[in-house]
Formats: C-alpha cells, structure tokens, sequence
C-alpha cells in the first residue's frame, strides 16, 4: 500500500457509515484511519462472519471488501449482504486479473479497487459512490416504453414490478431514459454517467449486460439497450415520457 497522505478534497457524507473488511491488520488499520479522519463512522471486520455480524447489528451506508477472505471469501459475503438489503460495496482486490474484477461486479459490487492502491484513492470513490446514492436536485419521474426510475427516491420499476438495481446499475437506466435515442461510447457512458474521465472500460460492459437483464425481455436478443457496433450503446423505447 502507498505511503499515507492527507485526504483534503475528500467531501464525506457526514455521518456515513463504512464498513471495512479486510483480513490483512495493516491495510484495515490505514484503511479505516483515513475514512475515520475523512469523517466517516467506520466499523472493521476480519473475516466474513464477523462481517456479516457486524453489518446485521449497525447496518453499513457502503462496504469496502476484500476479495481474498479466508473461509467466507469477499464474493460470498456481499451475495450474502445483498440478500438482506441494497448496500453499496467497493470490492478489494491483490490481483489484477480481470476475471476477479468482473466477478465481483457481477455478483453486486459497485466498484473495485486493486492493491495495492492510494488510501486517498479509495476514500475519493466511497464519497463518489455514496454521493451517487444521494443526489441533489433530481428531475421528475422518467418512463418509458413499461420502465419507470424516480431518481429522487432511487426506485425504478418494470410494467409495476419494482426492479433490484446496483447504484450504478440504476444510474446508468436513469441516463439511457434521458436520452433515448442517442448513442454512446463507452468512454462517454463512464464519463457522463459517473463521473470518471479513467478506468476500465470493462466495467461498462458488465453494467450493460447486468442491465439488460433486468429490464430486456429477452436479454440476449436485447430491444431497449441496443449494442451500436463500433460505437458502443443506445436506448430504444416504442414511447418515451417523462
């Protein structure tokens, strides 16, 4: 891990509660003293159980995850934690090997990490993930073509079925039903929907597929989210409202 260095710029959602998980004392320790100093209320935890436990007594605003856990690795405990309610997670990861990074977005990760990585890094993408979770001024309910998302109260639903949505997974149907229509990279799709102007574009791909699951009625013949070959994404709905 990098050597500490202040974390001014870092905006915490005052009062945030993180979870951190790592079996490793040392990055825990650097871990949580910089999203304590952050402003962040910060509960720490060894292993998966002990995880597990902590998140039923105090339940987390975001999780920070190591992959690599013994017994119960990372993956298992955040199926185990979206299957009692919608929690950010930040998975931890020692390799590099993309694989590892798809799968812990797959089962639910809103990001990942590898190590060894800046401290002030990881605590700038929990107050981008957290304040994705809370937006400001939001625009009125989006429809389209049987979807509804209410950005304000972070709910989206299909034909009256209420949808089970990943932050960036809700952020990225919100985007598309704003501008239907219109195609968009995928170097456009992790700018303007989260923010970032670096990372792997993979993480895009995961999404949309993960998307499309959720709200295609044929997920491998997709109608809404349109692959644009040699471009990257667009939405199509029969009819659009808002």
């Amino acid at each position: 891990m990098q050597q500490p260095y202040d974390t001014e710029g870092a905006e915490a959602d005052a009062g945030a509660r993180v979870l951190v998980v790592d079996d490793d004392p040392t990055v825990a320790e650097v871990v949580s003293g910089y999203l304590d100093r952050a402003g962040y209320v910060v509960d720490r935890a060894g292993d998966g159980p002990a995880a597990l436990a902590r998140a039923a007594a105090h339940w987390p605003d975001l999780v920070v995850l190591d992959l690599m856990l013994p017994g119960m690795d990372g993956l298992e405990v955040c199926r185990r934690m979206r299957g009692h309610g919608p929690v950010p997670v930040i998975m931890l990861t020692a390799r590099g090997d993309e694989d590892d990074r798809i799968l812990g977005l797959e089962v639910g990760a809103d990001d990942y990490v590898t190590k060894p990585f800046s401290p002030r890094e990881l605590v700038l993408r929990v107050e981008s993930v957290l304040r994705r979770t809370r937006p400001a001024a939001t625009p009125g309910v989006l429809r389209a073509d049987g979807l509804e998302v209410d950005p304000a109260a972070r709910r989206a639903a299909k034909n009256g079925t209420e949808l089970s949505l990943t932050i960036r997974e809700f952020d990225l149907l919100a985007f598309f039903l704003r501008h239907p229509g219109r195609a968009f990279s995928r170097e456009e799709l992790m700018r303007e929907v989260w923010g970032w102007d670096f990372g792997d574009l993979s993480t895009v791909t995961v999404h949309v597929r993960r998307l499309r699951g959720k709200v295609e009625d044929d997920p491998a013949r997709p109608r809404l989210i349109q692959t644009v070959w040699g471009v990257g994404y667009r939405f199509e709905a029969a009819a659009n409202g808002s």
